[in-house]
């Protein structure tokens, strides 16, 4: 799921310089995923192993500063000369309870980018220390941006603000392809990492070892990967509702492996150390995220299915 938001993500972005500098219709939103999806797929085909994305590590910082920045800024700027904004949940008593759900599958969505160091952080050695390095950095330091683009989005334009915030900053034109078109590059590489622990179990799995250029090997990641990003492309273009598969995946994934896993697994780990209070603090956590995960899963299907009534598939949104 994570991996079709982000082609989703690189379809918007690819979609959103387009209206930049034509805004003629010719270019929907289906076919800026398509492209974005195949894009996708050859920086998979082209990059055989984690370790091999080298440079393009230090791209994704870049991209990613630069979208921070860009974002800020402008947003700042419209936030500064805009008129009074309103903050008002939209919808009925029902309709805002959902929508509250799926906005808290959203935020711990947005945490999955911890999973980015982390991975990275196992090419070198010593491996956990580095990973463990990796994510005090992305838990401390690392949220701030997060946090920062995020509220200022949210105060600069209120309940009106986008699914994809650049589409409602103001700005000059270069400025804004520029963060479209780094959103677009990032989004390639982050489903890269995201997916390289699936792409490498299968290249263990069946043996795929030896040069990157061997026909068989070749072939493989042609067949498997692009097959694999080819699925998600196609659910990415059907339904691509950005905001509503964040919150699927966030209830879907995120709350079971961030929260419930973890607490069942160091409650099973330590449970001759902990005291009474503590192994009810663990398990009150796991019955109140699993809650909340299948409340969130509830919430997110829902949103996908108004959304469906209302744009119909494949839209151009």
């Amino acid at each position: 799921m994570i991996n079709t938001g982000y082609i989703i993500l690189a379809g918007s972005a690819l979609k959103a310089t387009y209206v930049l500098f034509r805004d003629d219709g010719l270019l929907k939103l289906p076919y800026c995923i398509a492209i974005g999806g195949f894009v996708c797929a050859m920086f998979a085909i082209c990059i055989p192993h984690l370790s091999a994305l080298g440079i393009w590590l230090g791209f994704s910082t870049v991209f990613s500063l630069a979208y921070i920045v860009i974002s800020f800024v402008l947003s700042l700027k419209d936030g500064l000369q805009s008129p009074p904004r309103d903050y008002e949940i939209p919808g009925d008593g029902v309709s805002k309870i959902f929508t509250i759900i799926g906005a808290s599958a959203n935020l711990v969505f947005a945490f999955n980018t911890g999973m980015l160091p982390e991975i990275q952080a196992t090419i070198r050695q010593p491996v956990v220390k580095n990973m463990m390095k990796a994510l005090y950095f992305q838990f401390t330091v690392g949220v701030l941006p997060l946090y920062l683009v995020a509220f200022t989005g949210y105060w600069a334009y209120g309940s009106s603000t986008e699914v994809y915030l650049l589409n409602s900053v103001n700005g000059p034109v270069w400025v804004k392809a520029s963060a479209n078109i780094t959103a677009f590059l990032q989004s390639v590489i982050a489903l890269h990492i995201f997916a390289s622990p699936m792409y490498e179990f299968l290249d263990t799995k069946y043996g795929i070892k030896g040069s990157a250029l061997n026909a068989k090997n070749l072939s493989f990641r042609v067949v498997v990967r692009g097959g694999y990003l080819a699925f998600n492309t196609f659910v990415a273009a059907f339904l691509p509702f950005l905001g509503d598969f964040m919150s699927l995946t966030g209830a879907i994934s995120t709350f079971p492996l961030t929260f419930i896993l973890a607490n069942h697994m160091y409650l099973k780990a330590k449970k001759d150390k902990l005291n009474s209070s503590q192994k009810l603090w663990h398990r009150f956590n796991i019955g109140f995220f699993a809650i909340m995960s299948l409340a969130a899963t509830i919430s997110a299907i829902r949103l996908i299915s108004v959304d469906s009534k209302t744009y119909h598939v494949f839209a151009d949104l």
